[in-house]
């Protein structure tokens, strides 16, 4: 059974980050529109008691099932990126600092690739960090389109859909992606996914 997420802070506790205004529109609009399709797609269906990463499984690649996939898969992905930010900013824990250097290069490094796999996505999607082969890495994806798919465990994601930034950047994506990097992310939730 899919739920609609609760949000984990407040809607104004990103700010100035990202505005009030944003998250109630990218919330309340953008994202409750997503789940309340996607329950009306797979009401009184095998999907309707599933999981949403079986929905996203069950659903991906199937021509038949491209709405269920596109609004399970925005459900998920929104789910994520809520998770991904936190409204005080921390410093990279030790023990990731240690990962990232590793698997990157250095921080500088690990931000820079993450900074343009989110500027250079062309048109909507996401930047995410995921671990692959025991290893993280940077990926990009267009749309709906997300890691499970691909094999890959989802570790942060940036959502890089015009309706995240748009009301507090207009145009400047790559100002928005910056102060997530710099100032949201949520290591936490980082070092939960990669111990799951």
């Amino acid at each position: 059974m899919v739920n609609l997420m609760v949000l984990p802070f407040a809607k104004n506790s990103l700010e100035p980050h990202i505005s009030e205004k944003t998250l109630e529109f990218h919330y309340g609009k953008h994202h409750q529109t997503y789940y309340n399709n996607l329950v009306g797609l797979i009401k009184d269906t095998e999907l309707a008691d599933k999981t949403l990463e079986e929905i996203i499984r069950t659903t991906a690649g199937r021509f038949d099932q491209v709405a269920i996939f596109n609004n399970a898969a925005q459900v998920f992905n929104h789910n994520f990126y809520w998770q991904s930010l936190r409204p005080v900013s921390e410093e990279i824990p030790s023990d990731i600092k240690e990962l990232l250097i590793k698997d990157f290069g250095s921080l500088e490094k690990f931000q820079e690739d993450f900074k343009a796999a989110a500027i250079s996505q062309f048109g909507s999607g996401w930047a995410w960090l995921v671990l692959e082969g025991g290893v993280v890495k940077v990926v990009k994806t267009a749309n709906a389109d997300n890691p499970l798919v691909h094999n890959q465990k989802p570790l942060l994601v940036i959502d890089v859909w015009e309706h995240a930034y748009y009301l507090d950047y207009q145009n400047r994506r790559a100002d928005y992606v910056e102060a997530i990097i710099k100032n949201l992310l949520n290591w936490e939730f980082f070092k939960k996914n990669l111990a799951s």
